[in-house]
């Protein structure tokens, strides 16, 4: 154990020196693991990870759903989902807020990125609500809140990474994110509304359309809801795997975008381009954090944790809230996807043995990450959304996230006392 210590502490050094995290986990794993086993079998495990882990079948969901997203962006589908939004939320107090909240959970749906989702939403929906006098906490945290949907609402980098690091199947694994994603879209929209209702000058209302006005902006969105019910349809009714879904998707998302006019030579090799950036980056991750769990587990670092809860005698459920309360810690100084590498392989094997649902906790991390993204100091939405908007202070946008950092944590409490919220639609699979 005290050599795990050292190596989660040498971690965070090569971390404060600004290495990349992917190098940092493999060359502290490397390390370790040479430590305990000989370093040539180390050096050995370093070709046979990465060769392993580009053979892995499950793998190839990641680029085809990041194709399918990078697309989606391209495709101006943001525009007409804010409209659409807009048309029957917008005439509330707080209603063009509340839109901004369920465009960015619908294109989360379609999409997968929440730095794509925050940065493509900021272009939409800040110049309407600056337009109707919103308070700019509000306008920005409701953008920024909203941007953290995309990590969970599926298709969803994490719980892929997720499922491939603990072998759990990918496909109820994104059944099990719909409910807790659509009650984060009622959450947040909650949180507005009570906001409004202390104070009434944060969020005037909007233009009230007639009604067949509102019924014409559902036109624009026919694409997106069709693409997510072919895909998630499929996946839930078991017409094709997550990676068969991931090629119809990225397929459908390019047809939809070239039905829209919105292709060209250049955006059809950056959309390819970005996919392949993307991809690499997160292989890498991939792989160092494998090289990392090798280290951890010959440390025998979860047995140990596993001995400790044993020791002091709490009630099983009392172990996962303190999971919650450190990666609540963990996410004010990590980036998300790099935390939940990094912790997965150590909390995932005690949950396992104290006889938790593994895709139940996997809905737990995902959320909890989620907050990691507009938590200070390293809330990366919020920082995506102060690039896009240079003028508005940093300070102003993390006072505007606080509601709905409020509404994630009744979130992740009802998810943790109601399993069911993440278990009824992988349970309708079998």
């Amino acid at each position: 154990m005290e050599a795990a210590l050292v190596g989660f502490a040498a971690l965070f050094v090569l971390l404060f020196l600004q290495v990349p995290i992917s190098f940092g986990m493999a060359i502290v794993g490397t390390i370790g693991f040479g430590y305990y086993i000989g370093f040539e079998p180390a050096f050995r495990s370093i070709g046979n990870t990465a060769v392993d882990t580009v053979l892995v079948y499950d793998f190839s969901v990641l680029p085809l759903f990041i194709l399918m997203g990078n697309f989606v962006a391209r495709s101006g589908i943001s525009h007409d989902l804010y409209e659409a939004s807009n048309a029957w939320l917008g005439h509330f107090r707080g209603g063009l807020a509340m839109a901004t909240v369920v465009a960015c959970g619908g294109f989360s749906a379609v999409c997968g990125s929440s730095l794509a989702t925050v940065a493509t939403m900021s272009k939409v929906a800040i110049p309407s609500m600056q337009k109707y006098g919103y308070d700019e906490r509000l306008a920005t945290g409701s953008v920024a809140a909203g941007g953290t949907l995309g990590i969970l609402i599926p298709p969803s980098v994490a719980l892929v990474f997720y499922g491939i690091m603990t072998e759990t199947d990918i496909g109820a694994l994104f059944a099990a994110g719909v409910i807790p994603g659509l009650l984060g879209v009622f959450l947040y929209a909650a949180a507005v509304a009570v906001m409004i209702r202390i104070n009434p000058e944060l969020g005037p209302r909007g233009e009230k359309l007639p009604l067949r006005e509102r019924f014409q902006a559902l036109r624009g969105i026919w694409g997106m809801l069709l693409l997510f019910i072919i895909v998630m349809g499929g996946i839930y009714g078991g017409i094709f795997t997550p990676t068969e879904a991931a090629g119809i998707g990225a397929f459908g998302a390019f047809f939809i975008a070239l039905l829209r006019r919105r292709l060209t030579v250049k955006i059809t090799l950056d959309a390819l381009a970005e996919t392949g950036r993307t991809t690499a980056m997160l292989l890498a991750l991939l792989i160092g954090s494998l090289l990392f769990a090798n280290f951890i587990n010959v440390a025998r670092v979860p047995n140990d944790i596993a001995d400790w809860f044993t020791s002091i005698d709490v009630a099983p459920i009392m172990v996962v809230v303190i999971c919650i309360a450190i990666y609540i810690v963990l996410g004010c100084i990590l980036e998300s996807i790099s935390m939940m590498l990094l912790t997965v392989p150590v909390f995932y094997p005690v949950m396992h043995a104290l006889g938790f649902d593994l895709i139940w906790f996997g809905i737990v991390v995902v959320v909890v990450i989620e907050i990691s993204l507009i938590t200070p100091p390293i809330g990366l939405n919020v920082f995506v959304l102060k690039s896009m908007l240079p003028d508005i202070e940093l300070t102003k946008i993390f006072r505007g996230v606080l509601p709905f950092i409020a509404a994630d944590i009744v979130r992740v409490s009802l998810i943790v006392a109601i399993p069911a919220l993440s278990l009824f639609l992988p349970g309708l699979m079998e």
